[in-house]
């Protein structure tokens, strides 16, 4: 099954946000091609280590060994290179334009305008096109030209003072939060342009700010009360919402959610702590959170005595919403996660046999059939002569002028 089969999309996307973003619109069944700079490429492809022979070597060998990072972010993905500052190069863009339902970019704001490949242009020979520009602070207002990477982002929209411990500093989520969130919102509103274009013909841009996204998902919470009545917003592993958090056992960590009456009396079956119930400290939501210090160490002197296992098993036979906290290596090893299709070999288009690693897949199932196998990803220009013979009608002799003259 290919949900997108028959969409276009023509990618200008470096380093994380705009590659996740086009990696997700290919494995929906889109053809996804993407534009990078003749010799170079992304940037991301230098970056070690490299995969090769069932291994990881600091240094590229050939042209074959692609950084791990690169053949993570660029499955399912066609690689041209194009030189877009050379009239010719920029002319070839266009016309691949033309053809395709979607432009995608993440470059500085209004590095594609400057160079006169900005919606306006594309628009002109192609009024149907959607054109997704992904950057850290938006093409708009006075943040706009700040160069932007996800920490920056992270300390900038708030997200780094809501985590961390209360007397610790400011923490930044351990992996690129927003360059991984915000490419999800830029795939579902280029779908709802999509589909706004067969209702009316017409295309429309849409500006994804990686800052914006951040700010729209932490007030999902109610910081707003929390400042206005003195809680504290960095909490680390406790929770706001009463005793909800992290617990230790005497050989591992438990993350526990009591949240409702219900839960909190399960919770004190699953212990066998009837004094849970009968302390007026902890008899409602409101109590418990008023209280919240007592309650945690109330539950913490008897996890603590139990080993990781004994405690799942009590609190898992009481229905009380538990897990182990675990390791990344113990995720990866998960049987469960590879039978789901949420982790993948780690391939790479020009060679056979999947490389070492290990590949984020698509973390939704259709009932409708099972999405396409994904394409390693690509070495720099493998699609030149496919996407520009079928595209723009170039045939060998001219591929190899273009070469040549330095414009692929």
């Amino acid at each position: 099954m290919q949900p997108l089969e028959g969409i276009r999309v023509l990618s200008v996307t470096v380093y994380l946000a705009g590659p996740f973003c086009a990696m997700n619109l290919a494995r929906l069944g889109a053809e996804v091609i993407r534009v990078e700079i003749p010799g170079k490429g992304d940037p991301v492809r230098g970056n070690g280590p490299f995969a090769r022979d069932g291994g990881w070597h600091d240094e590229p060998q050939n042209s074959n060994d692609l950084s791990t990072r690169f053949l993570k972010r660029a499955q399912g993905v066609k690689s041209v290179t194009l030189d877009l500052k050379n009239p010719q190069g920029k002319q070839m863009f266009l016309d691949l334009a033309k053809s395709c339902d979607v432009v995608l970019e993440n470059l500085a704001p209004g590095s594609l305008r400057r160079i006169g490949l900005g919606y306006n242009e594309i628009s002109q020979v192609n009024p149907g096109i959607v054109y997704a520009s992904i950057s850290g602070y938006g093409q708009t207002g006075p943040y706009s030209e700040k160069p932007a990477h996800d920490p920056q982002i992270q300390g900038m929209s708030g997200l780094m003072d809501i985590n961390g411990d209360a007397d610790g500093p400011p923490t930044r989520v351990g992996f690129y939060i927003g360059d991984l969130v915000t490419p999800l919102f830029a795939c579902y509103s280029i779908l709802a342009a999509l589909r706004e274009k067969d209702r009316t013909g017409k295309g429309q841009y849409l500006d994804v700010s990686m800052m914006d996204t951040l700010v729209s998902l932490m007030f999902m919470e109610n910081l707003e009360e929390n400042i206005e009545y003195g809680q504290p917003l960095r909490t680390g592993n406790i929770s706001r919402n009463g005793p909800t958090g992290l617990y230790h056992a005497n050989d591992g960590d438990v993350s526990l959610t009591v949240t409702s009456d219900d839960q909190w009396a399960r919770l004190a079956r699953a212990l066998d702590a009837p004094q849970f119930l009968e302390d007026p400290r902890f008899e409602s939501y409101v109590s418990r959170t008023t209280n919240v210090e007592e309650a945690r160490q109330a539950i913490q002197s008897i996890i603590g005595e139990f080993t990781l296992v004994e405690a799942m098993d009590r609190l898992e036979s009481h229905d009380v919403p538990c897990a182990q906290v675990r390791t990344a290596k113990q995720v990866m090893n998960d049987q469960h996660f590879w039978d789901r299709g949420s982790l993948l070999p780690l391939r790479h288009a020009g060679l056979a046999e999947p490389v070492k690693g290990v590949a984020s897949g698509f973390p939704v199932i259709f009932s409708g059939g099972a999405l396409p196998e994904m394409a390693g990803a690509p070495t720099l220009g493998m699609h030149n002569k496919e996407i520009f013979s079928k595209l723009l009608g170039l045939d060998e002799s001219d591929l190899a002028e273009l070469q040549e003259d330095g414009v692929i």
